[in-house]
């Protein structure tokens, strides 16, 4: 994660992402450096532009939120129905059961 904001810092800077610049950061926030994973992120941040994507990650989350509540306030209403149908599903079975043996 700390080269994920090293590389949001270094942009946010207007400086290249490149792996020695990813540990110096890394460095100085008092963390041993990995190559493999500069070099990793690096190689992922290629020909991405962190600011559009920042950009629009902004802008999702608040037309997804009302989605999100109604299908959370769906599945609490699915999950009271449940016991109520169980309990039909039971008796229709019990009532289907006792007309086999003449109940």
């Amino acid at each position: 994660m700390e080269y994920v904001y090293a590389a949001l810092l270094l942009d946010s800077a207007g400086k290249e992402i490149n792996e020695s610049s990813l540990m110096e950061i890394v460095k100085a926030a008092g963390i041993t450096p990995d190559e493999a994973r500069a070099k990793a992120m690096v190689a992922s941040l290629k020909g991405v532009n962190i600011k559009e994507i920042i950009k629009n990650a902004q802008a999702a989350p608040s037309a997804q939120a009302p989605a999100r509540a109604q299908e959370s306030e769906a599945a609490q209403q699915q999950a009271h129905k449940k016991p109520e149908e169980e309990k039909k599903s039971e008796e229709e079975a019990a009532s289907g059961l006792a007309s086999l043996f003449g109940g």
